[in-house]
């Protein structure tokens, strides 16, 4: 871990440096004292001269972050220095305003060339003629094996592409090693199952006479939430292109088992608990107030910055529900794709290989501790000596990307109350998940083609 942060923080300072040097080059276009006036204006009539005879692209990304945007101008400006066709731009919407804007322009006939963009929602956008078919672009060209098929699938719409899988992420488990051994439990052996991380947790439970919590073993709302717990019985999404899968017996059984741990604990005291906390040092994870915690991979960045403890952390596939039924995780992430009328799909398709293929993918997942889509990239010897980086890899052959049908777009907004009142207690889990499941299926039907 030390040895790749190391090699991490090295490579990014490069980028940097490289990025200064660029910009210093070819970004100021004014340049220049009086003294030299004449020359500086010629040498910006020639650069401006090379720039016209390149395609320009405008790349929209909502990566604005001081670490996450020097990462991607990097890349950026390495494509843009390794051929002399084509110039891309970058440009950051904040992320609760790039998709809107994204489909204003299309509409009004002026869409960026490439955008980063859900990974769950390509059909939907897709069946909108929002997004551009691959199929003529990509040719005879083998491009879908450099991804991971699960990824590879969620690109498709009518099994054509329309985007190219950029990241992606997967829900591992992560647990206390001291507190598992002060409670009795083997810091080596992280819980398999649902009953083991029951059991467990309760002996990681500090629990004081008053019913305050003053440690908690797990619950599964705080970390994790009842989705995963639904989704992880039996490996099923609660919809698909196939069809609605929401109530099936493990599935209602899940329901029940999370809505039991909130009966245990008490309602009024868990929200006690959860209100005094948020993220990053405030984490109850990393404050040392939680003993397993369910979250993204990802999640292992706050606890390597922020937590006092993390030598003490372990990682571990999410338990199966039962002996047998799988470790079954979810994921989801992001593709490029270019928008519906964008001016030059044919460059704006040699970039999006750029950002795919292996080098860019390299650095991306080194830099970001992302899970990359590329699987070259992703089994990287110097991105596997990172124990956490491997151990996420490997999770994602447990991990399903749950994609959004095209004739149940807003399926949730039909299953979220329901399940709401189960944990309220208004209505027991097979009469809450029969009425979500007749409700999206009258959804789907109704929206049939």
């Amino acid at each position: 871990m030390k040895a790749l942060q190391k090699s991490s923080f090295a490579l990014l300072a490069m980028g940097l440096a490289a990025g200064t040097i660029l910009t210093g080059c070819g970004g100021n276009d004014n340049a220049g004292t009086a003294g030299n006036a004449g020359t500086a204006g010629n040498a910006s009539a020639a650069n401006a001269d090379v720039k016209k005879e390149k395609v320009q692209l405008d790349f929209w990304t909502f990566w604005g972050s001081t670490t996450r945007r020097p990462i991607i101008e990097k890349i950026i400006s390495d494509f843009n220095a390794s051929q002399d066709k084509i110039f891309v731009k970058h440009t950051y919407l904040p992320f609760g305003d790039i998709w809107t804007k994204e489909l204003a322009q299309v509409a009004a006939g002026n869409p960026p060339d490439v955008i980063v963009n859900d990974i769950s929602t390509v059909a939907q956008r897709a069946s909108k003629n929002q997004n551009t078919n691959l199929k003529d672009l990509i040719g005879s060209e083998d491009i879908q094996s450099r991804f991971f098929p699960e990824l590879w699938k969620t690109a498709l719409y009518n099994n054509e592409p329309y985007a190219l899988p950029f990241v992606t992420d997967t829900r591992v488990m992560f647990y206390n090693k001291k507190m598992f051994q002060e409670a009795g439990l083997d810091p080596n052996k992280p819980p398999a199952t649902w009953e083991e991380l029951e059991a467990d947790a309760k002996k990681l439970d500090k629990i004081g006479g008053d019913g305050k919590i003053e440690r908690l073993g797990y619950e599964p709302t705080i970390a994790g939430g009842w989705d995963l717990f639904l989704a992880n019985s039996d490996g099923q999404a609660l919809v698909d292109e196939s069809g609605a899968h929401i109530n099936t017996p493990s599935k209602i059984e899940a329901l029940s088992w999370v809505k039991s741990w909130a009966d245990r604990l008490g309602k009024k005291n868990l929200d006690a608990f959860k209100a005094g906390f948020g993220s990053k040092q405030n984490d109850p994870f990393i404050a040392g107030k939680l003993g397993i915690k369910i979250d993204a991979a990802t999640f292992w960045t706050q606890i390597r910055d922020f937590a006092a403890n993390k030598d003490d952390v372990g990682i571990a596939p999410l338990p199966e529900f039962k002996p047998g039924t799988g470790h079954n995780s979810v994921g989801g992430g992001f593709v490029v794709e270019i928008p519906k009328g964008a001016k030059h799909p044919k460059e704006s398709y040699e970039f999006m290989k750029y950002l795919t293929d292996v080098a860019a993918q390299k650095y991306w997942g080194q830099m970001n501790f992302d899970n990359v889509a590329n699987v070259q990239a992703s089994n990287d010897p110097e991105l596997q000596a990172d124990p956490v980086y491997k151990a996420a890899v490997d999770n994602l052959q447990f991990t399903k990307v749950a994609t959004v049908p095209v004739n149940a777009p807003d399926f949730r907004n039909l299953i979220n109350p329901e399940v709401d009142a189960v944990l309220l207690g208004k209505e027991e889990p097979k009469e809450a998940l029969d009425k979500a499941q007749k409700a999206v299926e009258n959804l789907m039907a109704m929206n049939a083609k």
